[in-house]
């Protein structure tokens, strides 16, 4: 292995791993560095810091300020693409012929770079973008980044097309793999890389239910709000919501529910002891985008997940989560489990699941077999 060298063009700095996109970034590079491949990590930096943690973990880092000017707006190629145009990224690439693998379409406009024709080129896809972009539109209130992102979407569907230049997609989900199936036939399924290593779930019955995410993103503070207002304003189970940056409406509107508790901007240890003792992990969407990283949090954490059908979106662990999809079934099947304990044997079926698909090792070592 020690003489395979792999460039990997991140869309942001990928360390602190602690958002969805740069945990799959961060989690694989490292698996990949781990089994001796000698990553060149290359990324666009807008807000966070140069890391010493990366330049340890791998053989070259390098970085490059992301273009946020307004005139990349109206350019035609997406907003998300055209400010991670760097030529002093493609110089660094032109310096010898390793594969590239380039993370989301973000950093894909490589693949029309003629410099580059020739040189195995890769994209790890982390969405449909243009559905997720869609889905953003639709939850936003103010006009101005309606529009934004509806636009965005336009530009993304008829960019994705420049997929058919790279030599490989590796889909995070089955249900992405199936949708890139249909327009490439160069697609693979590689699973989420995360950093979870053991199932450590306790058994018995905790006395609450969780609800945990980022509540400065709009899907996640409707949820919230969702789950408040419609599932537990009268059910007397003991409900609490954790999550970073929550808006002054959403502490206001909890703040009328004394019975409910909100914790703003847990720490990591907080967040894990809340995850751990929960009786029930709660996770809904309404967007079937990618895969969230935080389902696997509360699978090799918690007790019983339940969750929308949309959260699943081809990661294949239904079978150990519990679904419901309305709010009726939600609140059955929450008073439901909580006259169930959770047993040793819902331990062992969890770690030969989530083993068999989720396992970093067996999925680097077929990532290493493709590049």
């Amino acid at each position: 292995m020690s003489d395979l060298h792999l460039h990997i063009i991140s869309f942001d700095i990928p360390y602190p791993a602690n958002y969805g996109g740069v945990i799959d970034v961060f989690y694989k590079a490292k698996e990949l560095a781990e089994k001796g491949v000698k990553v060149h990590l290359h990324s666009f930096k807008y807000g966070r810091r140069a890391s010493v943690v990366l330049k340890k973990l791998f053989y070259e880092v390098n970085y490059y300020n992301r273009d946020l000017s307004k005139v990349n707006l109206i350019k035609s190629q997406p907003y998300i693409v055209s400010s991670r145009i760097s030529e002093e990224m493609i110089q660094n690439l032109l310096k010898d012929d390793y594969p590239i693998l380039m993370e989301g379409l973000h950093t894909s406009a490589l693949l029309k770079e003629p410099r580059l024709d020739g040189r195995k080129r890769i994209v790890r896809t982390h969405n449909i973008e243009h559905e997720y972009y869609q889905n953003l539109a639709k939850v936003e209130t103010d006009i101005f980044r309606k529009y934004y992102f509806f636009n965005e979407a336009a530009k993304l569907k008829r960019f994705e097309k420049v997929l058919k230049n790279a030599d490989l997609i590796l889909a995070i989900s089955r249900h992405d793999e199936q949708y890139f199936l249909k327009y490439f036939n160069n697609v693979k399924f590689i699973p989420a890389f995360h950093p979870f290593k053991v199932v450590s779930c306790k058994p018995g019955k905790g006395s609450y239910v969780l609800y945990h995410g980022n509540l400065s993103v709009a899907e996640n503070a409707n949820a919230a709000r969702f789950l408040l207002t419609e599932v537990f304003n009268d059910l007397d189970i003991p409900f609490k919501v954790a999550g970073l940056s929550p808006s002054k409406a959403l502490i206001s509107q909890f703040a009328q529910h004394p019975k409910i508790e909100l914790i703003p901007n847990p720490s990591d240890k907080t967040l894990h002891d809340l995850i751990e003792n929960a009786h029930i992990n709660i996770s809904i969407t309404a967007q079937r985008t990618g895969l969230k990283l935080k389902l696997l949090n509360t699978l090799y954490n918690g007790r019983f997940c339940l969750v929308n059908d949309k959260m699943l979106n081809g990661s294949q662990l239904d079978d150990l989560c519990i679904i419901a999809n309305n709010k009726s079934n939600i609140r059955r099947k929450i008073k439901t489990l909580f006259t169930e304990e959770f047993t040793e044997e819902n331990i062992i079926d969890r770690k030969a699941k989530l083993g068999a698909i989720y396992n970093n090792g067996n999925n680097v070592a077929q990532l290493i077999s493709l590049v």
